[in-house]
């Protein structure tokens, strides 16, 4: 037990390493870069205190040079997830009953290393992995990731000094006891951080995860257990899997220790696992905690009193910065007629200086989407918009797989406000912009409103504070995180905790106490000093 009321480390956000020409660090990053693409790596699954191989490999290859083999990693079946969760269940309870400041060093110390002597190792894993140009790289796999192992035990201490008052003569307290079996943490591709927050977060508050990621974001998870490892994360406490979805699912959710899941990726997954757990709710040992955010469909609307070049460079940024993979990306715009071809023509200029190409070439803003599935489904999207009357390709259009998967950024201006890709979410590097007359900003955003079943972010331009208010508050349930004359996409842990509403998820706010608050279930406790010896009240006596 704790001899002493202990305060942890002020959580401070992490500088952001510039990595311009001249810099050690962008000298460090490329020498980095040169060796990991030099090698072949083996990848196993880390199970209890085991590097569990088997006999079916699959590579790893860069999104934006498919043809060359990073490493192979060792795919699992239904047994490894059981054993998994066999592990996980096996190392609870002394994991649980390690007094919170330990686990608090643990995941300092993960902090400091990510930070430290292991940041051009994640973030080479992430450009290369996931093709993250250098910057993306580094405000997400080693920036955001140590942001939220600090703020995250400095969440957990408060969670902890919350307590109730106590009358005379008694005491009252809460405990934060973790939640009574096994957590599952279901990671995207898209942000390194977001793999490593979701199993650490509920690891954090004493609980044990099995997790298994992306298969297209192996790569740097295996640099990231590396880490928890280094730190001093407990074998059996995080358990890093690979394998198919249904697989996973047909174990996790039969299992009557299932205690929760800790989810980011698509709606239509989120929707499904929610379904199962509730097929399954008689089967488990306590309700599940379900937390997870899913897909965007997310907006700027440009008001007639805003700022051309401001708009403009808001949708360069936040339609195709990591080519439009960001849960947070703007993907449709509305713009009035009377500055549209200004903010058009702007944004042409801005996508005819950006360069395409792999990650390892730092001058490149734009590198490939994920991987071939992807590729189709986006290039399908652009086709059908070139076919269609209600739509035009006002810049970009140009795609190619022949070496990586490169779609160029692509703006699409739709004729009709419904057109499919104001509506659908395409999760790449495609915006689409209705043009709307200036006297019909209410009707516009009443189209913005009901426009899509998501409501993750949002952002608004104007000039005019009038106008700000009444965007404000007309546009309430629109995103969980919003925007005020600023890009959508950025948030930064302790400053936008993030996450949002109707389709697009539970809005638990990755990166705040809220979230932590999801991974505990609290105890209240009354001990009375002095115990009544009397069963009657005074009111009971006679006068």
């Amino acid at each position: 037990m704790p001899k002493g009321i202990y305060n942890v480390p002020v959580a401070t956000n992490e500088p952001i390493f510039s990595y311009a020409p001249g810099t050690p660090e962008r000298a460090e990053l490329q020498a980095t870069l040169k060796q990991m693409r030099s090698e072949v790596i083996d990848v196993p699954m880390y199970i209890g205190n085991e590097e569990v191989r088997t006999d079916n490999l699959f590579a790893m290859t860069p999104p934006h040079d498919h043809k060359h083999v990073l490493g192979h990693y060792h795919q699992g079946g239904k047994e490894h997830v059981q054993m998994a969760i066999d592990a996980a269940l096996a190392a609870k309870p002394a994991w649980e009953n390690l007094a919170w400041e330990h686990r608090a060093s643990i995941f300092l110390k993960a902090a400091e290393l990510i930070s430290g002597p292991y940041r051009m190792k994640l973030n080479a894993a992430t450009m290369l992995g996931q093709s993250k140009n250098a910057f993306q790289a580094e405000i997400d796999s080693a920036c955001e990731i140590a942001d939220f192992l600090r703020f995250n035990v400095q969440y957990m201490t408060e969670i902890y000094k919350q307590q109730p008052m106590s009358s005379k003569g008694v005491w009252n307290r809460v405990e934060q006891r973790p939640l009574e079996g096994f957590i599952f943490a279901l990671t995207p591709f898209n942000f390194t951080a977001i793999a490593g927050n979701l199993p650490t977060a509920p690891a954090m508050m004493g609980n044990t995860v099995v997790w298994k990621p992306s298969k297209t974001a192996v790569y740097s998870a295996q640099v990231l257990m590396e880490v928890f490892k280094k730190a001093g994360v407990p074998d059996g406490v995080i358990n890093l899997v690979y394998v198919s979805g249904p697989a996973a699912a047909d174990v996790i959710f039969n299992s009557p220790d299932f205690a929760g899941i800790h989810f980011t990726g698509s709606t239509g997954v989120f929707q499904d696992i929610w379904k199962t757990i509730g097929n399954n709710i008689h089967k488990y040992k306590s309700y599940p905690r379900i937390v997870g955010e899913t897909g965007g469909k997310d907006y700027i609307f440009m008001h007639p009193t805003a700022d051309v070049n401001e708009v403009a460079t808001a949708i360069t940024r936040g339609a195709f910065e990591y080519q439009g993979q960001k849960c947070s990306a703007a993907s449709r715009a509305y713009i009035p007629a009377s500055k549209w071809d200004a903010v058009l023509k702007l944004v042409q200029e801005d996508l005819a200086k950006i360069k395409t190409g792999g990650t390892e070439d730092f001058t490149n803003f734009h590198n490939a989407v994920i991987d071939e599935t992807t590729f189709d489904k986006l290039a399908s999207a652009i086709d059908d918009a070139k076919a269609s009357p209600d739509a035009e390709i006002v810049a970009g259009g140009e795609y190619d797989k022949s070496v990586g998967y490169f779609i160029k950024p692509t703006v699409i201006q739709a004729k009709k406000a419904d057109y499919i890709t104001m509506e659908e979410e395409l999760f790449g590097p495609i915006i689409t912009i209705f043009v709307y007359e200036d006297d019909k900003v209410d009707e516009t955003l009443d189209i913005l409103d009901q426009t899509s079943i998501y409501a993750l972010t949002g952002a608004i331009f104007a000039d005019c504070r009038y106008a700000i208010e009444k965007l404000v508050k007309r546009l309430t349930h629109t995103a969980g995180n919003f925007y005020i004359n600023d890009k959508p996409t950025g948030a930064v842990v302790g400053q936008q905790p993030f996450g949002g509403g109707r389709g697009s998820g539970t809005n638990d706010k990755a990166g705040s106490m809220i979230n932590l608050l999801r991974w505990v279930s609290p105890r209240t406790i009354k001990e009375s000093f002095v115990p009544p010896v009397d069963y009657m009240y005074p009111n009971f006596k006679e006068d």
